[in-house]
């Protein structure tokens, strides 16, 4: 076995970071130079040296920032060209990338660094480059500006005691290679520090920025933009207004609605032929950072916080996570009777997708149910409506539930099967609606009292079962041999605080952000609310200065269901561009014929619609018992029908999920809290 040393710095010059001793030995004449090293070794401090050197001795000095996460001046999310004047940077010019990320969008980054380098006048020109020095990305744009730049000399910043990145790349340029050390006190700013940065520079931008609207049909939309269909994920994304290929301004987009698009911009007069957009964006706490994909928020296969730690369960590992403006939670595991728990975050509420076996439930939050929505009554689905009718005796508002027809029917046998003769007034009370073709038809019953008693039915514009400030819940009727109910959660918008707007006005989080976004969500514009430090604002006055509002996420849930043509168009067209898609998968493929006779769907019948309906993320569950043993089939053939499908971390979870929990997993704390 023989050890190859690494090869040593032959045939390059080794200076100080002394900018004349730099410019003696480099730059006795102008040439194109580009420096080149990791992040933190003073990069940008040694360019301006460099040009102040020169500038002292009446020599021209242009430099290109190459980094568009962290320029050193101009714009984040763009390269820019500045010309040393006056002892600081002066920006001429420069191209839009709407990324903060040199690494992913190298050729973009080197085909403006190159634009740029041509409008560079005489004199030496620095290409600031950005600190990707390793892997695929480093061995491309290291050449990649030497080529593109006519780059002559480079100048290779590194530690003491190190030896530069990629040392053969460095060996092969036809350009002159000196290395310089950086200095010792050189370090780069934290990730935070980073960002705020970014994001100063970004707002001195957009200060006395106008708003205008462009319809998308008449632009070229180019880039990676995200999906039109998801207008959600536009705001605060950055973007750029070209005139045949070239910047004319960059923006910040407010809201996309109908395929128009507004956004605010520094200049008034809007004639670009194409918009770019990629993924930099303004976050929720007002900082300008790489957008995460449309389906990032990440799941767990764990027991989530709400199961009461003294029930063992076998359903396999249970689903906790977040969609949007919800807290979720898959209760029963992928194995176990179907029962989707929803937290409605800041407005002390929950609401249920079917009720299986309900005891993993506290009867806390059977108190803060107030829809459920149940899409047929076999066992598995409404068993557990026992839990509730027992956790509800008392005191309660009446609790609303949805279902196909004859649900009033079913919860009227569950009441009527228990003695009440000492509940008094005091008996559990629901409302009940039916989905039929034309409306929904309304019952009333109340533990304690006999009979059920017919209310108005309801319209059903577009199958809206139910409208409330902030969300709707959409239905539609498929078959299983009988009726069920598919349904679709859709929040109006989301409401997320700029908490870098929360320290400018030195205002404290707590329970008066949740009444500000409360307010907001049910439109109450003119509401008053009263601050941390004692005074009183309108709801309008501090929504426009202290939250971002995006659409919200939609969240689809069908189960039970044959893989019919018709069940399959129109849960397609319903569950189109879902964020998130609970659908059933019970049965592998081996076990087809025995799906069709239960009218059940298999992995890759679920995958398909899935796939067809392009939801952002697919979770299966409602797995059938007979694999509890072999659960990698399952996810395997969903992966093989889908891309977007949610797969565990790990095949372990199944095995950890079907034995007793130790004392220290019983006390497992998720960052999903029920109030």
């Amino acid at each position: 076995m023989h050890v190859m040393a690494t090869r040593p710095c032959k045939d390059m010059a080794v200076l100080t970071r002394d900018p004349a001793e730099i410019i003696r030995a480099l730059l006795p004449h102008d040439r194109r130079v580009l420096l080149y090293g990791p992040p933190g070794v003073g990069k940008s401090t040694l360019a301006g040296h460099l040009a102040n050197t020169l500038g002292a001795a009446g020599r021209r000095c242009w430099c290109i920032s190459a980094d568009p996460g962290s320029p050193a001046f101009g714009i984040p999310g763009a390269v820019s060209l500045a010309k040393w004047e006056a002892e600081e940077w002066r920006v001429v010019a420069f191209e839009a990338l709407c990324t903060l990320d040199a690494g992913r969008f190298r050729l973009p980054l080197v085909s403006a660094v190159r634009r740029l380098a041509e409008e560079a006048g005489n004199g030496v020109v620095l290409i600031d480059g950005p600190g990707v020095v390793r892997g695929v990305a480093g061995r491309e744009l290291l050449p990649g500006f030497v080529e593109a730049c006519g780059v002559d000399a480079v100048l290779a910043i590194s530690a003491a005691g190190r030896q530069p990145p990629l040392m053969d790349e460095l060996h092969a340029l036809v350009a002159e290679v000196c290395v310089v050390r950086a200095a010792e006190e050189a370090r780069r700013p934290g990730k935070r520090i980073r960002a705020r940065i970014r994001t100063g520079k970004w707002n001195t931008y957009l200060a006395g920025a106008v708003e205008h609207t462009i319809d998308l049909a008449r632009v070229n939309l180019i880039g990676t933009p995200p999906p039109v269909e998801e207008a959600g994920v536009w705001t605060g994304r950055q973007l750029a207004l070209l005139q045949r290929k070239r910047t004319l301004a960059m923006g910040e987009v407010l809201c996309l609605e109908e395929n128009r698009l507004t956004f605010k911009t520094p200049i008034k007069t809007i004639r670009a032929d194409a918009v770019l957009i990629r993924d930099a964006a303004r976050t929720a706490d007002g900082m300008i950072e790489t957008a995460a994909p449309y389906a990032a928020e990440r799941f767990a296969f764990v027991p989530p916080p709400d199961i009461a730690p003294t029930v063992e369960g076998n359903g396999g590992p249970r689903i906790v996570g977040r969609v949007g403006a919800v807290d979720v939670a898959l209760l029963n595991g992928v194995f176990g009777d179907p029962l989707l728990h929803l937290r409605v975050r800041h407005q002390r509420r929950s609401l249920l997708f079917d009720l299986g076996e309900s005891g993993r439930l506290p009867a806390r939050i059977a108190h803060q149910v107030t829809d459920v929505f149940i899409t047929h009554a076999h066992m598995d689905h409404i068993g557990g409506f026992q839990w509730l009718l027992r956790s509800r005796l008392g005191e309660f508002p009446p609790c609303r539930l949805y279902g196909p027809p004859g649900l009033a029917q079913h919860i009227a046998g569950f009441i009527q099967s228990f003695l009440w003769d000492r509940i008094g007034e005091r008996g559990p009370c629901f409302e009940v609606g039916e989905l039929h073709a034309d409306c929904l038809q309304r019952f009333r019953l109340q533990a304690g009292r006999s009979g059920c008693e017919t209310l108005e039915a309801a319209a059903l514009p577009d199958g809206i079962l139910l409208n409330e400030a902030g969300f709707r819940v959409r239905a539609i009727l498929l078959d299983h041999h009988t009726p069920v109910v598919a349904y679709a959660f859709e929040p109006d918008k989301e409401i997320n605080v700029r908490k870098d707007r929360l320290t400018a006005r030195r205002l404290e989080p707590g329970p008066w952000l949740s009444e500000l976004k409360r307010q907001l969500l049910a439109e109450n514009e003119t509401a008053m609310i009263q601050l941390p430090d004692g005074s009183e604002a309108s709801a309008a006055a501090l929504g426009a200065e202290l939250v971002l509002i995006s659409p919200g996420k939609k969240l689809v849930y069908a189960t039970d269901l044959a893989d019919t043509s018709d069940n399959r168009k129109r849960l397609v067209t319903f569950a189109r561009n879902a964020h998130t898609f609970f659908c059933e998968a019970p049965f592998i493929e081996a076990d087809a014929d025995h799906a069709r006779r239960n009218a059940h769907l298999t992995t890759r019948a679920c995958g398909e619609i899935a796939t067809a309906a392009s939801v952002a993320r697919l979770v299966p569950f409602h797995f059938s018992r007979r694999y509890a043993d072999k659960p990698q089939q399952i996810y395997e053939e969903l992966k093989a029908a889908c891309r977007q499908v949610v797969v565990p971390p790990s095949m372990s979870v199944f095995e950890a999920a079907t034995v007793p929990a130790s004392a220290e997993e019983r006390v497992l704390k998720l960052d999903i809290k029920t109030d």
